[in-house]
């Protein structure tokens, strides 16, 4: 697992939205942008599926992931390569969860992402 740098940690908490790309057995590829796409820790970055069915079906076939975030007034960006885990409870799902209600959101599961490696640009 990657240790994220703080360069990338704050390109991706300042960036929205994250967009993630997931792909199914056969390798056919999806990218869902993602206004929940945050750091949870060092190693860990999430996302809360919202409305992402074929996100969703695609991670159940094949966890392998990619994301970027990318600030297009800079040209900055942190891509990020690593293994989707979803969460349908549990502390880090219920503050998700929390935090979306108030805005009036409803997340029906939380994709954690452990990070197997990262690029900064």
């Amino acid at each position: 697992m990657a240790i994220l740098s703080e360069e990338a940690k704050q390109l991706i908490q300042n960036t929205h939205p994250g967009l993630i790309a997931t792909a199914n057995k056969n390798g056919m590829p999806n990218v869902s942008p993602k206004g929940s796409f945050q750091v949870l820790d060092d190693e860990h970055v999430l996302f809360a599926n919202i409305h992402s069915p074929r996100s969703m079906a695609n991670i159940a076939e094949n966890p392998q992931v990619s994301a970027i975030v990318f600030e297009p007034s800079n040209r900055h960006g942190c891509r990020i390569w690593g293994k989707a885990e979803v969460v349908t409870s549990g502390e880090i799902f219920d503050r998700i969860t929390a935090a979306l209600a108030t805005r009036k959101m409803k997340a029906t599961e939380v994709v954690i992402i452990s990070v197997d490696d990262f690029l900064t640009f």
